[in-house]
């Protein structure tokens, strides 16, 4: 198994990040690696390993416990360093071994400990490592990157005694011209310029990436909640002091706010239940100097502030407490996943994943887990451009998603709706809608396709009138613009239900030719794999014939999305295990469906267990190429 050792050039060089944005980066190409970190940092007040849990939550690895950085200083001290060398090597032994590669998160650099960051030459060739160098960009010029480089490869036995992968900036000021920073660097590092030492990523500063938890803010101030609201999820992008009267206030009421104010100032508290209420999230409000809301105020307020918006309170004044939030750590607290995950994807988002793939030295096979799944579709979007219809134009999760797919160049969405309810939908939900981003109004153009409904439901006595009618439904009126090839697609069933989403094409599109059953299939984007079940919405009790068109279609929809299907056929049964007509129909839905298509593997009646269970499926099974490996 090849492993990378990533290790710092320079001090905060944000090396968890980049090693698991490694991972992750490995994992949108199908590349399955594992990941270790020989040594714990000492976070004060936190037990475990704060990158050992995101790499379990993330990726679902089995992550050895690293050894504490006073066990390591024990061993030096003591001289034995190779003793610390012997257990980091069984550590590498424990980790995840069903794995292409695996992914080694060095020693941070630290300006009070020099003999320890040193360190990370020998450990990466104990773990007969290829090596990935950090550097911080931040505050620093090509010149000075250039000269840690060559100081760090030095300090690893030279370029000739080790096998460089190749270098990641991080915290790239805002505005660099990346590739002329390259240049530079290598015009002043012999390792670069000679090509040994590729660039493989840059990662920009984010301000977003450093919104801490409601929840962060009360434990970095020991706070009294008064309202928990949604402490652990609302997040702060940023502060507003409230010392000016309420009129200056009112406008820097924002999505991500934190609003910091004196406790007897009620009209603050009044002004912040308000905006509240009218849909703006947030992230909460903070009082200060001990005085907690007089009881009617409170009681006022109370139906805002309850299940909406987080409450604390502090002892210190207003300047004591901004200046308390300004100490507050940056790194990522151990249970914040989700904002490490954001983080994590950005990181991989920046980084050359063929540079890394390229050094394997072998052809891997391509699986598919949920990430590259998700990389995947959004290039195989992405290139296709299709115009896709939004019925559910003025929800908010429809118009967050339409932004998304926007700025990504996912799609070019068409949001139905009224724009002045868009946009105040945006505007409460924080959303930026851009210029450019399609809105039309169901008002104003159902007209156009009155008569060409009326046309194609002549033969159900569909006249105008009741055609302009249906019409009436979003989800009508965007079938209807796929009907006349003015979109390529449309998505619904944030509000409505499936069968209303699905009514209107079955009655205006009419299924495929040689299709006789309509059906669905989800994608489950389990730790590992994605899984497509179907039909588990339209069909309740299809027929044999029915449920092979059915296990048919799921395939084919599994090939179009670059899954290469194992069919499954599940029932109560394996194979002969058990009778009675539900085993039976699915016996024979198997037999047709391999008449039909000869091409798939496909098998059953299987137990889900037998399906998708290896093990299981070996012993229920043995000599099935699909059971314990259907997807």
């Amino acid at each position: 198994m090849r492993t990378y050792y990533l290790a710092p050039v320079s001090f905060n060089a944000a090396l968890t990040s980049i090693a698991l944005g490694t991972v992750r980066a490995l994992e949108r190409l199908g590349i399955r690696a594992a990941f270790i970190k020989p040594v714990a940092d000492n976070y004060p007040g936190e037990q475990g390993e704060r990158s050992v849990g995101f790499a379990q939550a993330m990726f679902n690895l089995k992550v050895p416990e690293p050894m504490t950085l006073d066990h390591l200083e024990h061993l030096m001290s003591q001289g034995l360093k190779e003793q610390f060398m012997e257990e980091m090597v069984a550590m590498k032994g424990h980790a995840e071994r069903d794995v292409d590669l695996l992914v080694v998160e060095g020693l941070a650099y630290d300006p009070q400990k020099p003999l320890l960051a040193s360190l990370n030459g020998d450990m990466a060739r104990n773990l007969q490592s290829d090596v990935i160098l950090v550097v911080n960009a931040e505050d620093t010029d090509a010149v000075n990157i250039a000269e840690q480089i060559e100081i760090t490869v030095g300090q690893f036995g030279g370029s000739d005694r080790v096998s460089l992968v190749g270098y990641v900036l991080t915290r790239v000021p805002a505005q660099t011209d990346v590739d002329a920073l390259h240049q530079m660097i290598s015009q002043n590092s012999k390792v670069v310029n000679e090509g040994r030492l590729p660039l493989i990523g840059a990662t920009p500063f984010e301000p977003s990436h450093m919104a801490p938890r409601m929840l962060d803010v009360a434990n970095h101030l020991r706070a009294k909640i008064l309202f928990h609201g949604n402490l652990e999820d609302a997040r702060v992008r940023e502060v507003m002091v409230a010392t000016r009267s309420i009129e200056y206030i009112v406008e820097r009421l924002r999505p991500g706010a934190l609003v910091i104010t004196a406790g007897d100032r009620d009209d603050v508290l009044i002004a912040t239940s308000m905006a509240v209420m009218r849909g703006t999230p947030l992230a909460g409000l903070l009082l200060t100097s001990g005085f907690e809301p007089k009881h009617v105020i409170k009681k006022l307020c109370a139906p805002a502030l309850m299940q909406k918006i987080p409450v604390l309170l502090t002892e210190g004044n207003t300047y004591e407490t901004v200046n308390a939030l300004g100490r507050m750590d940056n790194h990522i607290p151990a249970d914040d996943i989700e904002r490490a995950t954001l983080l994590v994807d950005f990181v991989a988002d920046h980084l050359n994943g063929e540079i890394l793939k390229s050094r394997l030295g072998r052809k891997t096979e391509t699986r598919m887990p949920p990430a590259a799944f998700r990389y995947q579709l959004m290039q195989a979007a992405r290139k296709a451009n299709k115009r896709i219809v939004l019925p559910e134009g003025d929800e908010p999760r429809t118009v967050k998603a339409a932004v998304i797919c926007h700025q990504k160049g996912i799609a070019r969405c068409v949001l139905l709706g009224s724009r002045n309810s868009i946009e105040e939908v945006a505007e409460a939900q924080g959303v930026e809608l851009p210029p450019d981003l399609e809105i039309l109004n169901p008002d104003e153009i159902r007209h156009r396709y009155v008569m060409p409904l009326t046309e194609l439901r002549k033969n159900k006595g569909m006249t105008p009138p009741q055609a302009e009618q249906h019409l009436e439904d979003n989800v009508v009126l965007g079938t209807m613009m796929i009907v006349m090839n003015e979109v390529d697609g449309l998505v619904s069933g944030a509000v409505h239900t499936t069968a209303n989403t699905i009514r209107p094409a079955l009655q205006l599109i009419k299924t495929a030719p040689g299709t006789a059953i309509v059906s669905s299939v989800f994608f489950m984007l389990m730790p590992d794999q994605v899984y497509v079940y179907g039909d588990c919405a339209v069909n309740p009790d299809p027929t044999a014939e029915e449920l092979a068109d059915i296990a048919l279609q799921s395939a084919d929809s599994a090939k179009a999305f670059g899954i290469a299907p194992r069919v499954a056929m599940i029932s109560y049964s394996t194979g002969s295990s058990g009778a009675g007509a539900d085993v039976e129909k699915v016996a024979e839905a198997t037999r047709i469906a391999k008449e039909k298509r000869p091409d798939l593997l496909i098998d059953g009646p299987l137990q889900y267990d037998a399906a998708t269970v290896e093990s299981v499926g070996k012993q229920k099974s043995p000599g099935s190429l699909v059971a314990g490996r259907a997807y």
